[in-house]
């Protein structure tokens, strides 16, 4: 099962991210915070379960996603999740903010239902074949 953190402040776009990964079949244990804030402190946090990947929107209240990549370099191993930007800007400043802190890749959330489960499918696909580190030992270095 991998963990995923999903930071969304959007209910109906949340459950969307849920609704595609359970009709896709998916196995995944979602985490949900509501804005980047949420997410640093679910990170740095003693009994953080970590995450293989994080799906972070980028407009929110609080901490807004481009504020969190720069926040989460302060947390010791936070760097090493990949993060997959799932937004609805299509901003090209936004894009390059976000690769120059180290994204994973970057979706614009499509509009249409079927459009929006290839998306999560292509995620899935991708980091079905991708190495990931042992998370687990991370928590030895924290």
């Amino acid at each position: 099962m991998k963990e995923v953190l999903l930071v969304e402040d959007d209910f109906v776009d949340a459950q969307t991210v849920r609704r595609a990964v359970k009709d896709l079949g998916l196995s995944y244990n979602i985490k949900h915070v509501t804005n980047g804030q949420e997410a640093i402190d679910y990170l740095a946090s003693d009994d953080v379960q970590y995450p293989h990947f994080i799906l972070l929107d980028i407009n929110m209240p609080i901490m807004n996603g481009i504020e969190f990549l720069e926040a989460r370099k302060k947390v010791k191993n936070a760097i090493m999740i990949p993060v997959i930007v799932l937004t609805t800007s299509q901003y090209e400043t936004d894009r390059l903010r976000c690769f120059e802190s180290s994204i994973a890749g970057y979706m614009v959330k499509p509009v249409d239902y079927q459009d929006f489960i290839g998306v999560v499918k292509a995620i899935d696909e991708y980091w079905s074949l991708s190495e990931y580190p042992q998370m687990d030992l991370l928590r030895v270095t924290k």
